[in-house]
């Protein structure tokens, strides 16, 4: 990344691009965004097309774009002018010279320091879920929305957890260096010297004069963030979808992801999987097994797969069905195979009338030389 002098006029040079721009179509947002969803629109995309992380042509042009839509958007006033009288009437506002904040600037303050830009940043930890999915919607993919408890930086303070930027002073305990020299003598004539953490400001450099308000100078917050999972047709057990930088804040480090690791629910009775192929169990009667049968088998989309058998069918006997089975991952058009498997239940018991009628169909030669009470 170039000096900021550079990036200054990088910034200039585009104003009349970005005053071109509906700024919520930028964020890729309706005029009905929340402020949340105007939050979390900029946190994606300014990760997505920071010229650090992206290298393709216009990525620059387009993260300059998205710093002004939510320089903005997320300022209420300034949302309120210029939903009502567009860019123009935000120039009025600010006496004809709208002001334009550093992009890279805004972004290194909204990551609490972190982000990209040259800086060595640590990485916060990964939260990893396994999130249980009817076959159903495996089978013909799926949106499902979900609840996710997070912590996020305060959007007061932004996570320095000082009411305000005249609240946050140079530590003078450690002259804001965050380290302190201490010296201690061992014995006569020897003095040793070491570098230890600042326990004034932990390190910081700095210290907070008056606590913020709404964190109580926590820095973060807790809160409760909406996801759409989108599952695949045909998605693998233990896929996983991954939310890049969705997982909690916090100003030390980069936010880590949270990852859904996909599982079919284990449902008693019903359809199985393995792989791209599907398994189910039919019962049929002893009549059906002997003589043959048509039967209706509703898939998991709802559609219908006729199942004929018209000679014997054996207990435990597989049927292949050819492409009626899971959706092949990363090629959907395709399937696997159906494997239904016949169960044949045996009646608890049967009448004497029955058992004559039997025992003539199995032993025709013998038929009226056993006494009718045996049978």
């Amino acid at each position: 990344m170039g000096s900021l002098t550079c990036l200054l006029f990088l910034v200039l040079s585009l104003v009349l691009l970005v005053h071109a721009a509906d700024l919520y179509k930028v964020l890729e947002l309706s005029k009905s965004a929340s402020e949340q969803d105007i939050r979390k629109a900029y946190k994606k995309l300014s990760r997505k097309y920071h010229p650090d992380k992206n290298k393709e042509p216009g990525a620059e042009e387009k993260f300059v774009e998205i710093a002004h839509a939510y320089e903005v958007l997320s300022d209420s006033t300034k949302r309120q002018i210029y939903d009502r009288h567009g860019e123009e009437g935000l120039k009025a506002h600010e006496g004809g010279h709208q002001h334009h904040a550093n992009p890279f600037d805004m972004f290194q303050s909204f990551f609490g320091g972190g982000g990209y830009g040259g800086h060595q940043v640590r990485k916060g930890p990964t939260s990893t879920s396994e999130f249980e999915i009817s076959l159903a919607d495996i089978y013909t993919g799926a949106s499902i929305d979900f609840m996710v408890k997070k912590r996020i930086l305060c959007d007061h303070c932004r996570g320095t957890g000082a009411a305000s930027s005249s609240d946050i002073h140079e530590c003078k305990a450690c002259n804001g260096q965050g380290v302190r020299i201490v010296r201690q003598q061992i014995m006569p004539g020897m003095i040793t010297q070491s570098q230890v953490t600042c326990n004034e400001c932990g390190g910081r450099g700095r210290v907070i004069g008056k606590k913020c308000p709404h964190c109580n100078g926590n820095k973060v917050m807790d809160h409760t963030q909406h996801y759409t999972l989108e599952v695949p047709k045909g998605a693998p057990e233990g896929h996983e979808v991954v939310f890049e930088g969705e997982a909690d804040e916090s100003p030390d480090w980069e936010p880590g992801d949270v990852v859904i690791r996909i599982r079919s629910k284990k449902e008693r009775g019903g359809w199985r999987r393995k792989e791209s192929g599907l398994y189910w169990k039919e019962t049929i009667s002893v009549e059906e097994a002997l003589l043959g049968f048509e039967r209706n088998l509703t898939h998991l989309d709802g559609h219908i797969i006729e199942l004929q058998r018209h000679g014997v069918t054996q207990p435990g006997y597989v049927q292949t069905i050819k492409g009626e089975g899971m959706p092949i991952f990363d090629t959907p058009s395709e399937h696997g195979d159906l494997y239904v498997e016949y169960n044949v239940v045996l009646p608890t018991e049967i009448s004497p009338e029955t058992k004559k009628r039997l025992y003539a169909a199995f032993h025709p030669e013998a038929t009226g030389s056993r006494p009718t009470d045996e049978l």
